[in-house]
């Protein structure tokens, strides 16, 4: 692994942050170079993404700890040596940075969307332009640092960060109910964090309590393998996970199912993202809602796995209901905003019901789907607000045979929505389909339910199409335009080559994820494969229904005796000694 790729990482999080304090430095320079250097910064971001892309080495054979490439490791407490070992006393609490085969491709989209989402506000944003761009940058900072974390601490900062620059983007640059839409999408959020906060803070002092050598440690990874192998090697510590994992899986639920968001937790997204500026719409559906995924594919499936087992119907029942009602609503929307915000429910639905499979092929599919959404519906955000700049209207029946008047648009439209209700040969249909095939493996009954949801998709995205594409022509009569509108004013052109190239490098992607998604899916493999070991592992043993009667003290917390008993197990402490727990 070279040096330089964990450079690229490092300046791909850290380089948005600095181009923010830039775009405000040229504030007094004029909007014109306030949109250079955010273009530029995007770029340049997007450039070391790749290079994190490119330099990203598959091994189907690599052990768990060499699956997490590229890292760097900062102590905030103490020190590390060069291979991010910690050395110190106390908690180690670390910057760390790192990326696997879960968070690889993730971090290639929220770099590649900011592209599109910087030229599509290139003439709507007019207001304040300097502290918009700066608000978006910090906003990308925080979306790639999220993947990127490899500390419990450093994740969470991240996380809640990322709410700060788009409450204000929607609070700001949004529609009429802008400060509603931004105070509820605010609160919502914050309040399913702090319990997903206290979440993950349990985790790491159950491991501390369990752990031989009281390791109060907050890596990820670290967690992940040492409480996956004492609950394989130890049946005291077994016993205590098992009765625990299922509060721990609910302060995780309860936090990433809202940013998902997983029905019934949805009521806030259809608001935030008809009040969003376009840049905003693109970022939270193509990225944002991603996290709350992200979180469960993180730390719910390899760290409460057997919670994971438990909770199989409750996830998937919720995830069928968000797939048929997101898209219910989505038929019954007028407004081309809400239909996509809705139809977001709905397909990410889908990447839940393929996480929760909990078979490597279910997994693909789910963090596939991922990707494929946040390429296919912040396309779609992005060609909303391309048509709204040019008649100020989402309105659909105001449209009608527009493909006459824009053809480019036209293609661009078909072929995105296309790739949204999963047409073969383009993205959306390998992460469905895989989706399903994994689902259908563990419960025909839900796979067959959520097959209606592309159904229903087909249905609601082609009416769309051709409600305002096709047909007898009609335009908004706004500003002037319009077949009756007004001599003096000449009727909107079609794409231009700033905004062919916003669409450009995103259709290449659907048809080459479509084409070929073993490129794609070939550096999630591994991964996910040490996923599904757990998830393997946590089903055979079924601690809650094969354990014999448990003493009253190996309830809720630890007691004495089972800290004991782990303790005096003569394989947990040579291991320990042997300091094969290390990373």
């Amino acid at each position: 692994m070279s040096t330089f790729s964990n450079i690229a990482l490092f300046l791909a999080v850290a380089l948005p942050a600095v181009g923010a304090g830039l775009v405000l430095v040229f504030a007094r320079q004029g909007i014109e170079q306030i949109r250079r250097v955010a273009l530029t910064n995007v770029l340049l971001t997007f450039v070391f993404t790749l290079v994190v892309v490119a330099d990203y080495k598959v091994s189907s054979e690599s052990p768990p700890d060499q699956l997490l490439q590229m890292r760097t490791n900062l102590a905030w407490v103490g020190q590390v040596d060069s291979q991010g070992t910690y050395l110190g006393k106390g908690p180690d609490i670390q910057f760390a940075l790192g990326v696997d085969g879960l968070s690889l491709w993730l971090i290639a989209l929220s770099a590649l969307l900011m592209i599109p989402a910087v030229l599509v506000s290139w003439e709507a944003v007019q207001d304040r332009p300097a502290s918009f761009y700066a608000l978006m940058l910090l906003l990308e900072s925080g979306l790639i640092g999220v993947f990127a974390a490899q500390d419990i601490i450093l994740f969470y900062i991240f996380f809640e960060f990322t709410l700060i620059p788009l409450f204000f983007m929607v609070g700001i640059w949004g529609g009429h109910d802008r400060r509603f839409a931004a105070r509820r999408f605010f609160i919502y959020t914050l309040a399913g964090s702090v319990l997903t906060f206290l979440g993950l803070l349990f985790i790491v002092l159950s491991y501390w309590w369990i752990s031989p050598t009281h390791e109060l440690t907050f890596s990820i990874s670290r967690l992940t393998e040492g409480i996956s192998y004492l609950t394989q090697t130890n049946h005291i510590a077994a016993v205590y996970w098992s009765d625990a994992s299922p509060w721990v899986f609910l302060a995780l639920f309860a936090g990433f199912a809202i940013k998902v968001p997983l029905f019934p937790f949805h009521t806030w997204l259809p608001l935030a993202h008809v009040e969003a500026p376009t840049a905003g719409s693109v970022l939270l559906a193509g990225v944002l809602l991603k996290i709350g995924s992200y979180g469960f594919l993180r730390f719910a499936l390899p760290l409460v796995p057997g919670a994971c087992w438990l909770m199989f119907d409750f996830v998937a029942i919720l995830a069928v209901i968000g797939i048929i009602y997101g898209a219910l609503l989505a038929l019954a929307q007028d407004d081309i905003k809400k239909l996509v915000a809705y139809s977001s429910v709905s397909h990410m639905g889908f990447c839940l019901l393929g996480l929760f499979a909990l078979n490597a092929t279910g997994i693909t599919g789910g963090l596939l789907q991922m990707v494929n959404h946040g390429l296919s519906t912040g396309a779609l955000f992005t060609m909303v607000g391309m048509l709204y700049e040019r008649y100020h209207t989402r309105d659909i029946a105001a449209y009608g045979g527009m493909a006459r008047r824009f053809p480019v648009m036209a293609f661009c439209l078909g072929v995105i929505a296309f790739s949204s209700i999963g047409l073969p040969g383009l993205n959306g249909f390998t992460g469905e389909v895989l989706s399903v095939m994994g689902m259908f493996a563990s419960n025909r009954l839900y796979a067959a339910l959520g097959l209606t949801g592309i159904i229903l998709g087909a249905w609601y995205m082609l009416w769309l199409v051709q409600r305002t594409f096709f047909g007898r022509l009609r335009e908004p009569l706004l500003e002037g335009h319009g077949l009756e509108g007004h001599c003096d004013h000449h009727p909107p052109g079609d794409l231009n080559l700033r905004e062919i190239a916003a669409l450009a490098p995103i259709l290449v992607l659907i048809v080459w994820i479509g084409v070929y998604p073993q490129f794609f899916i070939r550096r999630m493999e591994p991964s996910i494969n040490a996923v599904v070991k757990k998830l393997d592992a946590a089903k055979a043993n079924r601690y809650a229904n094969t354990n014999p009667k448990r003493e009253r003290g190996s309830q809720g917390v630890p007691s004495l005796a089972l800290r004991a008993g782990i303790e005096e197990d003569p394989e947990i402490e040579n291991r320990s000694r042997q300091g094969t727990l290390k990373e």
